[in-house]
């Protein structure tokens, strides 16, 4: 149990791999998020349920910890505007490169809402044709959670460059070529595969998708992991209380 505590503290110090371009401006690292250290306790906590079971050890130490390494409740959750997202679009990097692959996958994720996982292991046989529509109802691979999904036409494209397959590329080499695609078009907001999710369920809700669907679009275990994009929407929800101020009046 001390280890556990000792590891944690570790994790806490841990700091996002910097470009070249970030070490030569000098710039400070940055500490890793509290939803990384959490999936990091998640994953060492599954390992060891396994060891038990297969009789390796006798039990799990997470488990006279129950309620410690919670996962942080996010208060707001960033997101890139329509501005933002016409900006990266623009890019065009050179095709087969890492930098190509890492803004066609992003694209991909603004468009589909899948998560770097899911994209990843993204099968265009597993879709169905419907009325014109590439229908897809799968399951997430980090959650096994249901969860509904639509082709549309800048996914489209993009499949059809890449041969029907998404864009393949590391975690690693994605984030970083993220990083220097959205330098290049001055977005201050620090790109990362997990954006993309954000953008696109808040999208759909300024589109007036309501958040019951919107989970099921993401796969979420529960509707409240889904509104905590309510949130971050206040002047949204302004607008519809004004637009039923008319009809009232």
């Amino acid at each position: 149990v001390e280890n556990l505590y000792k590891w944690d503290s570790w994790l806490q110090t841990l700091t996002v791999p910097q470009t070249n371009a970030d070490m030569q401006a000098g710039k400070a690292p940055e500490r890793i998020c509290e939803a990384a250290v959490y999936n990091y306790h998640r994953t060492l906590r599954a390992m060891l349920s396994r060891a038990v079971k297969m009789g390796k050890i006798d039990t799990n130490p997470y488990e006279r910890l129950r309620g410690e390494f919670r996962k942080g409740i996010k208060e707001s959750v960033e997101y890139l505007t329509e501005e933002e997202i016409a900006a990266f679009e623009s890019l065009h990097p050179m095709q087969g490169s890492q930098a190509a692959a890492a803004r066609d996958l992003f694209v991909f994720q603004l468009y589909t809402g899948l998560s770097y996982s899911d994209a990843q292991a993204f099968d265009i046989g597993d879709y169905k044709e419907v009325d014109g529509k590439w229908i897809h109802t799968g399951t997430r691979i980090k959650t096994g959670v249901p969860y509904v999904n639509q082709l549309l036409p800048p996914v489209i494209e993009i499949l059809q460059r890449y041969g029907w397959q998404a864009p393949k590329i590391l975690n690693s080499d994605y984030n970083k070529c993220l990083k220097i695609l959205g330098d290049a078009v001055g977005i201050k907001t620090r790109l990362h595969s997990h954006l993309a999710r954000h953008t696109f369920a808040t999208r759909m809700l300024r589109m007036g998708v309501k958040i019951e669907n919107l989970s099921k679009m993401l796969g979420h275990t529960n509707i409240q992991t889904t509104q905590i994009y309510a949130k971050i929407l206040p002047k949204q929800v302004e607008q519809g209380f004004e637009q039923i101020k008319k009809v009232v009046h």
